[in-house]
């Protein structure tokens, strides 16, 4: 499909869920991509890592995409560029910290010469054929975060990306209310907003209170190893940390290569200059326990971050009983059980444990309903379309929306294609948006015929039948709950295929796929009566040859 005269929308990923974002807008036969994010492989896509956005639908239409355009630099927002960004063989734009953290991505996967990244200094305006593009700094926890007015001939669009409000964000400078009212005075068709924290009934808060708090906590744990783990993005909190490792007398150290990088990249656009000089393990073990500041990543629980080794004792940071790890970062829907696994590690070790619930050492980079109210009553947009969340939080946002009167919402899914301009605006077809997954080295499909096995594998096991052609058996299972009965349900197994086999007449006997299949369900049958389980059953036979 071409866009024709009018303004249309399609999210492939990040509308009814968390991460993953890819936006489409379209315009006089254009289109427009607004970031190309990912999320993280989950229970449901066993043994892989990474998780994109299907892209067919632009792929398929890369000749009239005009560019890709980010907002900022977190994984759900960048995360696929590496994979993607050559296939499709456009341009990206970006602020300077973003385009230093896509470099290094692109450097890593051996195609940074071959994607094109146009650096937008000073928040220039900039065109990409019937777009007009402009960033607009917004708090988030990220430095550079920004949001994007999108001019069409059709009217503007306000994309606020991930944001928040923030009198005292510590680095960077946000839009102000002026600002913003400006903006708005000069019409704002639609408003596409982040719906996070749209059931938080307070302001998300600022920085500047959570250096207060991490100074206070850090402050009453004199003569004790003190670890803070937080998200590496998070310029504005390792600025905070620095800080308050000076005013506690305390020595910094930074553990977990995302932030190596982070804060090489922060210091090289003009962020962290004042940052305390960071000492290596060796000499922050060779400290008085009191007089060390540890920064480390991992408080999602990832299992090869540093916190997960540094709880198991097999990093050279050490952390004995009485020493205090400081989680200042939110739990990411999906990860308690991981981050719970980790915390359990350091409380058997009598390492205490402090969360945001017990002192305010971390604040939320998204808006909750005061904020959003705010920016309504700022920009005064004619439509209202929720994104990044779950559908819960979309439709939520759309009632809140009507609340503050604004007067037409759309809630849409991926795929749904949206028109907002002309006429009245809503969704008028679908287009594909399933999901990809990195798994080993191939990008495949998440529904594919490897993921549907895996899963299949993981719930009930693997029976292997091996026919030898002379009315002879053999039978293996792996993963059936059998351990003390296992070779006695072999042996009975062997024997029903050995009896459904001698019970085929005439021609069946000569039937490879007859055989085949009167293995297969006996071997199940028998599985099935040993252990409750229906495993996969795979029957190998000689090439040439049937019983």
């Amino acid at each position: 499909m071409k866009p024709g005269k009018e303004l249309l929308f399609c999210a492939l990923g990040g509308s009814g869920e968390i991460g993953m974002n890819v936006n489409l807008y379209g315009c006089d036969g254009k289109w427009l991509m607004v970031d190309l994010g990912m999320t993280f492989g989950a229970s449901e896509y066993p043994g892989t890592e990474l998780v994109f956005a299907d892209l067919e639908f632009i792929e398929e239409r890369k000749q009239d995409l005009l560019g890709i355009v980010l907002t900022h630099a977190h994984e759900d927002h960048i995360g696929a560029v590496p994979y993607f960004a050559q296939e499709l063989g456009v341009p990206l734009y970006a602020t300077p910290f973003t385009a230093k953290l896509v470099n290094e991505k692109l450097e890593e996967a051996g195609n940074r010469h071959e994607v094109e990244l146009t650096v937008i200094e000073h928040l220039d305006r900039f065109d990409l054929g019937p777009f007009g593009i402009r960033y607009v700094p917004l708090a988030h926890s990220i430095a550079e975060g920004n949001a994007l007015v999108i001019e069409t001939p059709y009217g503007r669009i306000f994309h606020t990306g991930d944001w928040k409000l923030d009198d005292e964000p510590l680095v960077g400078v946000p839009a102000t209310a002026a600002e913003l009212t400006e903006i708005g005075d000069q019409g704002v068709l639609a408003l596409v907003c982040d719906s996070t924290n749209v059931f938080n009934p307070k302001a998300s808060g600022s920085e500047g209170a959570v250096r207060a708090a991490l100074l206070d906590e850090v402050g009453c744990h004199h003569g004790k190893r003190v670890l803070v783990t937080t998200f590496a993005s998070n310029v504005a909190r390792l600025q905070t940390l620095g800080e308050v490792a000076q005013a506690t007398n305390r020595r910094l150290c930074v553990a977990g290569r995302s932030l190596d990088r982070i804060i090489r990249a922060a210091k090289g656009c003009g962020y962290l200059q004042d940052l305390p000089e960071v000492i290596d393990f060796d000499t922050a073990m060779g400290l008085p326990r009191g007089e060390v500041l540890i920064v480390a990543t991992g408080g999602q629980g990832e299992p090869r971050a540093a916190l997960a080794r540094i709880a198991e004792d097999t990093h050279p940071i050490a952390l004995e009983a009485g020493d205090v790890v400081l989680f200042s970062s939110r739990q990411i829907p999906g990860n308690e059980i991981a981050i719970g696994r980790i915390q359990n590690r350091l409380a058997a070790r009598d390492i205490a444990i402090v969360t945001d619930r017990q002192n305010a050492i971390h604040v939320s980079g998204h808006p909750g309903r005061p904020e959003l109210e705010a920016l309504y009553g700022w920009l005064r947009p004619q439509i209202l379309m929720p994104v990044h969340g779950e559908l819960r939080h979309m439709k939520e946002q759309a009632r809140l929306g009507k609340a503050c009167g604004i007067k037409a919402t759309v809630v849409q899914a991926n795929g749904d294609l949206v028109r907002l301009a002309p006429g009245k605006p809503g969704k008028f077809s679908e287009v594909r948006a399933g999901r990809l997954i990195l798994d080993g080295d191939i990008i495949a499909p998440a529904d594919g015929e490897a993921m549907v096995m895996r899963r299949r594998l993981a719930a009930n096991g693997l029976v292997i039948v091996v026919l030898d052609g002379k009315g002879r058996a053999h039978v293996e299972s792996i993963g059936l709950p059998l351990e003390e009965d296992h070779e006695e349900f072999l042996a009975e197994a062997r024997e029903d295929v050995i009896a459904a086999l001698a019970k085929l007449k005439g021609g069946q006997r000569h039937d490879r796929e007859v055989i085949s299949e009167a293995a297969r369900l006996a071997a199940r049958r028998a599985a099935t009566r040993w252990s409750g389980k229906k495993p996969q059953v795979r029957v190998i036979m000689p090439e040439h040859q049937a019983p």
